[in-house]
């Protein structure tokens, strides 16, 4: 299984993040279902390009998230999480995102009338 991950090399962010945060998308929004198989640590590992510590480390956090679940001998599998457990764990994730947000603005010193602006100008554009 080929799993659609792409890896920012000029980002800040560090590559666990990137991969945890994009899997965590893919389950939370339904792309992967429940019951289905994810690739094994060395397969994530190789097609992302990463080491095998790496993927071992999103798959135990993502595993202590209830996200998904790992059988021993036969592989990892999406969890069958509830909508109310989606729903929260998806706003968990853009509140997250949008505290990163908020301390990149300060340090550029955005003021908040500056940063108000800018977001509604980004959500018309994404959402028309």
């Amino acid at each position: 299984m080929r799993l659609p991950i792409h890896i920012n090399e000029q980002s800040a962010e560090p590559l666990y993040y990137q991969i945890t945060v994009q899997l965590r998308a893919l389950i939370l929004s339904g792309q992967l279902v429940a019951g289905e198989q994810l690739p094994s640590i060395r397969e994530l590992a190789q097609a992302v390009k990463c080491s095998v510590i790496t993927i071992k480390r999103v798959y135990n956090d993502l595993e202590n998230e209830g996200l998904i679940r790992t059988r021993q001998g036969t592989g990892t599998f999406v969890s069958d999480v509830s909508t109310a457990k989606k729903d929260e764990q998806r706003l968990a994730t853009v509140e997250i995102a949008l505290d990163d947000l908020m301390r990149q603005a300060e340090q550029v010193q955005v003021t908040k009338d500056e940063l108000q602006q800018l977001f509604h100008q980004k959500l018309d554009q994404f959402y028309t």
